[in-house]
């Protein structure tokens, strides 16, 4: 045990100290940062490429009225087209936006027509469709004399609100589900990247020290097995130190850059609210959000998360350890090798996002249970509430496997860190299994 604390220690220790890690670690949240601010004045940017319009509204739809914004600028005239086409070039117009009248109110489909030798852009375009479109509403309701209270009744928001069937169910409101599957598929994304991230850093050691011929003076000291854990243990501490030092210093990067720069992420268009949404109701979705996540069951989800971790985490973390044992000094040669190991990963990662759709399907299930899928898929279904017989059985077979291979990768790992000079093949990585000590 004192043997294996100490190759902890001397991997962890040498991997903290250097530059590299150190530049990578604090480096990465500024460029977040830095990232977050530019994105910030991209989006709060208004083109200075100002546009005139004249605008022939033959129906009289838009009854002499538009509002200007982003640089968009409309003047109703009273010239006729041709007119005003031939004489261009006297105007300090970019364009002409042209509104006929209407030949049927009954038609769905309006064209209205734009001259200019400019091409018409992606910002403008839409912003005419849509002053046209609203416009052209109530145009056909005021020709049409319909009611406007009675269509707008029409317009009903409908909402499904579940109830439980037993008294002793717990009754979800109508955001338990999406909050639910947001929750899931952050879990599911964590575990992924762990795997894949924490997993490559493993081999990458381990082949460090098999082509320096360091691991031969270090396999003259300690078990073949202890160093293999050592560096997977050690290797893992590195990574959570990484993670916990940006857990810290992303969100005081982001709140500087608020202070600062006064960039707000509601600013973004993706987080605006829908257009039939007002702020009112924005504010009550948000709040209920927050008391769906409140309500989850943390104290549960949180402990169950670092278990699937963690067998995930030796469970592939050794396997790629033993790959990086029988790799040379060509990383190309080993290709073949890592491809039974990330295949599972992939797989796991679409079937997790299958799961947070439909989390009690036969596929979620099953692939819950299976141990090389758990550690992504399950952390997926804890939102959910699962069966407490499947966690448990899950964790059982994951714990289990992970102990496994650990052993298994071990007897690879004793054979392939001292051999060199030769490209191993996987039947031959299923000899060295069954090579005696």
């Amino acid at each position: 045990m004192h043997k294996l604390w100490l190759i902890v220690k001397r991997e962890y220790l040498t991997r903290v100290t250097r530059r590299s890690f150190i530049l990578a670690t604090l480096l990465t949240p500024l460029a977040f940062g830095v990232f977050i601010v530019v994105v910030g004045f991209i989006f709060r940017y208004e083109s200075d490429d100002a546009k005139h319009i004249a605008v022939i509204d033959q129906g009289d739809i838009l009854k002499g009225a538009i509002k200007d914004e982003r640089n968009l600028y409309f003047k109703f005239v009273n010239i006729p087209l041709d007119t005003l086409i031939y004489q261009f070039d006297q105007y300090d117009y970019s364009g002409v936006l042209l509104i006929p009248k209407p030949d049927n109110l009954l038609d769905k489909t309006f064209r209205v027509y734009y001259y200019s030798d400019d091409k018409l852009t992606l910002d403008i375009e839409p912003l005419i469709i849509q002053k046209v479109r609203s416009s052209l509403r109530d145009y056909k309701i005021d020709q049409l004399k319909f009611d406007r209270k009675e269509l707008e009744a029409l317009d009903t928001k409908v909402e499904l609100e579940p109830k439980p069937i037993t008294p002793t169910a717990d009754a979800d409101n109508q955001l338990s589900g999406a909050v639910g599957a947001a929750i899931g598929f952050f879990m599911g994304i964590i575990m992924y990247m762990t795997v894949f991230i924490y997993g490559m850093m493993v081999m990458r050691s381990v082949m460090e020290e098999k082509t320096s011929r360091i691991v031969e003076v270090m396999i003259s000291s300690v078990r073949p097995f202890q160093l293999m854990m050592g560096k997977i243990i050690g290797v893992g501490a590195v990574g959570l130190t990484q993670v916990a030092i940006w857990a810290v210093l992303l969100p005081l990067i982001v709140v500087i850059a608020n202070l600062f720069f006064g960039f707000d992420a509601s600013q973004m268009p993706s987080a605006a609210p829908p257009p039939e949404m007002n702020g009112e109701d924005a504010q009550l979705v948000m709040a209920q959000v927050m008391a769906e996540v409140k309500r989850i069951s943390w104290w549960l989800i949180f402990p169950l998360f670092i278990l699937y971790f963690l067998g995930g985490y030796f469970m592939y973390s050794s396997l790629f350890a033993a790959v990086g044992s029988a790799m040379g000094d060509d990383l190309g040669e080993g290709q073949s090798l890592t491809i039974p190991i990330t295949i599972p990963v992939v797989l796991a990662f679409y079937i997790m996002m299958v799961a947070v759709q439909a989390p009690h399907s036969s596929l979620a299930v099953w692939s819950s249970l299976f141990p090389l899928f758990s550690p992504i898929v399950m952390p997926a279904r804890l939102a959910f509430d699962p069966p407490a017989w499947q966690v448990a059985l899950s964790i059982v077979l994951l714990l289990a496997t992970a102990v496994f291979l650990v052993w298994l990768s071990g007897r690879i790992y004793r054979v392939g860190i001292l051999m060199y000079g030769k490209k191993v093949t996987l039947k031959e990585l299923g000899k060295w299994m069954f090579y005696r000590d």
